[in-house]
């Protein structure tokens, strides 16, 4: 190929979102303005595209020789100026068959998607890259969030690289490492004691006071956009087929219900048919909200009290997105199990042992949970499951 046609397959990085829409009830917003929650019902907003034009000139053979991130799929994000797209690399994830890891575990095929390969080690850039790229071209000037760790390196990543202002809360029990990360990328980093939730107590006070812009879990439209593209990734990485299963550490769930939303895209597009993986939910014991509602038949997740798990990225005691999550695993077929913080250390060596990946304990989760789900009769022995490591263990070292 030449480097002129190499030029014509990038994509002109004019996203066609045409609005806002409420997750709940429907309602439409405009999309070029910088919005939070749905006004109607506080709930999340996803960005809407005019999938019909996008399916008259785009196809999965002008996507072969694009870039090798997240970007490739620009015209299905919404970024409009390519003077705004940050890029460090993100998203093109590899997607590694390990067939000892599926014999140790009694499966067909198990493929592990590595988001540890990310920038800052974890899928966590997918959603900041796009979140802060997004809000850069809107005009904020600062923004903010709380996080359990990796949002918080991936947010001051990003910022950095747009010459913006971070704000990063964690709770002080965040492991060293990614305190340091967030500190050498030079954002403004609090500690408290308490969870997550406790940091977007005072994250939300920065917002009223001093006119950060909130880049919290589905509390904005866009980093779910950049946690899509992994749904439309393992696609493409497996021939535009998708696996029986997919297994997922679930705090926020933003990668679960983006993948959902990418699948429901890539069918209107005509790119794949209406079969779908069925999506597991895999949590802490310690702190289960999603699990408690799925096996209650619930629609919205109560709060967990005492939330206690050494996994800090499901250390999550309430989703916005809950509904989200109990909708994609119910529509799907799926399940939520949980694992407990032993199965989770032993897995992290069983997969180090089996594939070469030193994975974070939530990527450990994944692995830890087939068992159970083979014995509950939700998982098959003749499946192909795509197991989510969603960062790197050495995030984890102290």
């Amino acid at each position: 190929m030449s480097d002129v046609e190499a030029l014509r397959s990038e994509p002109a990085l004019t996203g066609a979102a045409t609005h806002l829409e409420c997750t709940l009830c429907g309602s439409r917003y405009p999309s070029e303005e910088l919005s939070t929650v749905s006004p109607c019902c506080s709930r999340p907003l996803y960005a809407r595209y005019d999938l019909e034009r996008i399916r008259s000139v785009l196809s999965p053979a002008d996507l072969v020789h694009r870039s090798a991130d997240l970007w490739r799929y620009a015209e299905l994000l919404p970024v409009r100026d390519p003077a705004h797209a940050i890029r460090l690399g993100e998203g093109w994830t590899p997607l590694l068959d390990t067939p000892r890891l599926a014999d140790a575990l009694g499966v067909s095929r198990v493929w592990v998607k590595d988001e540890g390969q990310n920038p800052t080690a974890s899928f966590k850039a997918r959603g900041l890259c796009m979140a802060v790229s997004r809000a850069h071209e809107l005009d904020a000037s600062a923004v903010a969030l709380p996080s359990a760790g990796n949002a918080g390196g991936a947010a001051a990543a990003y910022a950095a690289a747009a010459g913006i202002e971070a704000h990063v809360v964690v709770p002080r029990d965040t492991p060293p490492p990614i305190l340091e990360e967030i500190r050498g990328l030079g954002a403004d980093l609090e500690l408290l004691d308490g969870l997550i939730t406790d940091c977007g107590a005072r994250v939300a006070e920065g917002v009223r006071a001093e006119g950060w812009f909130d880049l919290s879990t589905l509390k904005e439209p866009y980093r779910v956009e950049g946690k899509k593209t992994m749904g439309y990734e393992v696609a493409e990485q497996l021939g535009w087929r998708l696996p029986d299963a997919i297994v997922y550490p679930t705090g926020g769930g933003t990668g679960l219900v983006g993948m959902w939303k990418a699948f429901d895209e890539m069918e209107r597009l005509g790119w794949i048919g209406s079969r779908r993986p069925k999506m597991f939910a895999v949590q802490a014991v310690g702190c289960a909200p999603i699990v408690r509602a799925w096996e209650k038949g619930q629609e919205f997740a109560e709060p967990w009290e005492g939330a206690n798990t050494y996994a800090a990225g499901i250390r999550v005691p309430r989703a916005i997105g809950d509904f989200l999550i109990l909708r994609a695993i119910r529509e799907s077929g799926g399940a939520a199990a949980t694992v407990t913080d032993d199965e989770m250390v032993d897995w992290t060596k069983r997969v180090g042992a089996l594939t070469g990946l030193f994975c974070a304990p939530e990527g450990a989760a994944t692995a830890a949970v087939v068992p159970h789900l083979l014995r509950s009769g939700a998982l098959s022995p003749g499946d192909e499951v795509v197991l989510f490591n969603t960062g790197s263990g050495l995030k984890y070292v102290r």
